[in-house]
């Protein structure tokens, strides 16, 4: 048994959000509260707006894994050390952010075979958002479990601006926890190989 497999999960929640006022960052917390009462992950915010990553500029493409720049390199450091995310993530034109598809460009083997989860939020709850998120995850081989969070602008957010969520937010909150948490254990084992070759 790897050390990997010994060490407890470690899971990123991460914000997809960079601009001002933007509500990532508090939903990220809101969702790390509800994780920190978990004993079976250990669960991280990781905001991307704190890597100020310009739009992408390796001179390679990221399969290679030869990273030029400080900041790819301190990016991609922290997403290895990762076993499974949770993005958080809104709506922006049926898609996710620019900022949220930037960061994920910008790695390869770093994503792979790791697990994902997704709080998404706006109008119709940003499921367009998850939804797209899953085809791009799909080609960093990431599986993308089914349950997730759809926080809407009319029920979740007073005037449309004040997170308050609803309290059956919290139960979707666990059921995604508890997919991404078991698909992080199970993704482990297919890394494996690559871990001891």
């Amino acid at each position: 048994m790897s050390a990997e497999s010994d060490s407890p999960l470690r899971v990123a929640i991460v914000t997809g959000s960079t601009r001002p006022g933007r509500k990532s960052e508090t939903i990220a917390r809101w969702v790390h509260d509800i994780a920190a009462k978990r004993d079976d992950a250990t669960f991280e915010i990781v905001d991307i707006a704190e890597y100020a990553l310009p739009l992408f500029d390796e001179p390679i493409p990221p399969m290679a894994g030869l990273y030029a720049n400080p900041h790819t390199n301190k990016w991609a450091a922290t997403v290895a050390s990762f076993d499974a995310f949770v993005f958080v993530t809104p709506e922006y034109n049926r898609s996710t952010t620019g900022a949220l598809k930037n960061a994920l460009d910008y790695l390869y083997a770093e994503w792979n075979n790791k697990a994902a989860g997704f709080v998404s939020y706006g109008i119709n709850g940003g499921v367009r958002a998850t939804e797209h998120l899953r085809l791009i995850l799909n080609e960093l081989q990431v599986a993308t479990v089914r349950a997730s969070v759809a926080l809407t602008m009319a029920e979740d957010f007073q005037g449309f601006t004040d997170f308050t969520p609803r309290e059956s937010q919290e139960d979707s909150v666990g059921k995604t926890l508890d997919q991404v948490v078991a698909w992080g254990n199970a993704m482990r084992l297919v890394r494996a190989p690559a871990m001891s070759a």
